[in-house]
């Protein structure tokens, strides 16, 4: 491996340990030539996923898109970023195990929904409403219905405050990543 500052070739492990649940193993590197100080991580490299997306294009499984849609949906929620990763870890070896060479952008999504329904009903709202695109509150008033009964009360309080003026709005266009 080489030092990403010098590229160096002399390196050295200060520190591993096991991360993300066991499916990876984190090391503390040091460079000997000049010093720096750098984390890499080790994972498993399971069968590549290709993922469908809406309009029939196929692209390679990218965890990053998810955790970027999911940290845009939980943004100002008491959701940990410690919460995201375990939530996209999940979907990601729950993918691995069906041993399945494609999956669509819809099952993807509907993953992340499930998941995000037990951390946060804001965010669950912000990426339903990106993700199944929403185009009116009508469409926010279904998604309510479907919901369990303290859910759905505590989302409703949370569109009657969103309506009030200078409030933002629920989501932003980019939510769902590129999968969308």
């Amino acid at each position: 491996m080489k030092c990403p500052r010098c590229s160096k070739q002399e390196i050295r492990v200060l520190e591993s340990r096991s991360a993300e649940g066991g499916q990876s193993v984190r090391r503390r590197r040091e460079c000997m030539s000049c010093g720096y100080r750098f984390t890499t991580y080790e994972r498993i490299e399971f069968m590549p996923i290709m993922v469908i997306k809406r309009d029939g294009s196929r692209e390679s499984f990218n965890r990053n898109k998810i955790l970027q849609g999911v940290m845009r949906a939980c943004q100002k929620t008491p959701v940990t970023v410690r919460q995201m990763e375990e939530l996209v870890n999940e979907i990601e070896e729950k993918l691995q195990l069906e041993d399945a060479q494609e999956v669509t952008s819809l099952r993807i999504g509907e993953m992340v929904l499930e998941r995000l329904q037990h951390l946060s009903e804001v965010a669950y709202v912000r990426f339903a409403s990106v993700y199944r695109q929403f185009q009116g509150i009508k469409d926010f008033v279904n998604e309510l219905e479907q919901l369990e009964p303290p859910l759905r009360r505590d989302l409703e309080r949370l569109l009657q405050d969103s309506s009030a003026p200078n409030s933002e709005s629920p989501g932003s266009p980019d939510l769902v990543g590129e999968y969308s």
